[in-house]
């Protein structure tokens, strides 16, 4: 298994690992609900180390994100950060990721721990175009400080003002002393905050003063589980449980992030604008349970007939709303918000109603 930089700061701080996406990551410390609240309240700090940076640089960088991307990167600003998918070329999705314009020329794509050998590969394969490709993930460390007080807690590390900082856009700046660090306000918690990337030398060094400047306002590091909850109540998909090969990006709900605009050719453009046109069979939905139940990944979802119209994706006890919420493909006549559904859990069909995203 592969170790971040973290990883005995992570056990020092009483952190239950678990292997993810082939690295030693902690799943929880002071119990999945109690950072849960932490992140909504205050302010946790997430080691997303194990996340893939790949730099994509020359004069044909931006010719190869624009033909592999389904979002149009050609609407960015430096300094702007975007959510995007790879298509695959038969209408699923090779990986959500995101792209960061650092300046003309030079792109940096985020993407998820489990892909970044799959990404690497698909990037070469459809590198035609003859940019600049560098796998960067292997140097660089990443920790996500997320939370109301998020804020306040890094402005006492760095001059660069952070409320300047827009929802999807960075920076670079000195933070604890460390230089050039990409200073991102985005993370996918829904609760606000900031990503910071820098070389794995200086891992420690940001990990105490971030913990240090924190203390008084309740800081602590949040695992693997908690993530997974936070993200799931803002409705957020993740990647080999919503999303993956055999999911299209407008099924999935990211036709936001699948512009048709232009002449712009990107992969599978023809068909997924076929897609949106013409509608889809199923489509991911959210679902909150009716009883005190908890719905998890490949339940099925039926009518009130009894017969099979979905999967479940993602769910969870929701520690917010105290009840369980999940996340399924459904057929396209069951997708109307209050439509009445029911989960199967074990020998019984529990029921639950669609609902509109995000959660809370």
């Amino acid at each position: 298994m592969k170790k971040t930089a973290f990883n005995a700061l992570c056990r020092a701080a009483g952190g239950k690992m678990v292997e993810f996406a082939g690295y030693d990551m902690p799943v929880e410390f002071s119990g999945i609900k109690d950072e849960h609240m932490t992140v909504r309240n205050g302010v946790g700090v997430f080691d997303v180390s194990h996340m893939g940076e790949i730099w994509v640089k020359g004069p044909h960088a931006l010719d190869l994100i624009r033909k592999v991307s389904s979002n149009d990167p050609t609407s960015l600003l430096p300094g702007q950060a975007q959510y995007s998918c790879f298509p695959n070329g038969k209408g699923g999705i090779v990986d959500d990721f995101l792209t960061y314009f650092y300046a003309p020329e030079k792109y940096m794509l985020v993407v998820n721990a489990s892909n970044i050998e799959k990404d690497w590969n698909w990037l070469v394969s459809q590198n035609s175009v003859g940019a600049e490709l560098e796998n960067a993930s292997d140097r660089i460390s990443q920790l996500a400080v997320q939370g109301p007080k998020a804020r306040e807690v890094l402005q006492k590390l760095t001059n660069v003002n952070l409320s300047d900082l827009k929802y999807y856009t960075f920076t670079t700046g000195t933070m604890a002393g460390i230089p050039d660090v990409i200073i991102s306000a985005t993370g996918y918690t829904g609760a606000g905050g900031f990503e910071l990337y820098f070389y794995n030398e200086v891992a420690e060094k940001m990990w105490n003063a971030i913990f240090e400047a924190g203390a008084s306002a309740g800081i602590k590091p949040i695992g693997l589980g908690a993530r997974d909850t936070l993200r799931l109540e803002m409705g957020y998909c993740l990647y080999g449980n919503d999303i993956d090969d055999t999911t299209s990006p407008i099924e999935a709900g990211l036709g936001w992030i699948t512009k048709f605009n232009g002449d712009r050719k990107f992969i599978d453009k023809e068909l997924l604008s076929l897609q949106q046109k013409e509608g889809v069979g199923r489509k991911l939905r959210g679902f909150e349970m009716l009883e005190k139940a908890i719905p998890r990944h490949g339940y099925t979802i039926f009518n009130a007939e009894g017969s099979p119209i979905g999967i479940v994706t993602s769910g969870t006890m929701s520690p917010v709303l105290n009840q369980g919420i999940g996340m399924g493909y459904v057929s396209k006549a069951y997708t109307a918000s209050g439509t009445a559904i029911f989960i199967g859990i074990r020998d019984k069909k529990v029921p639950a109603r669609i609902v509109k995203l995000p959660f809370i």
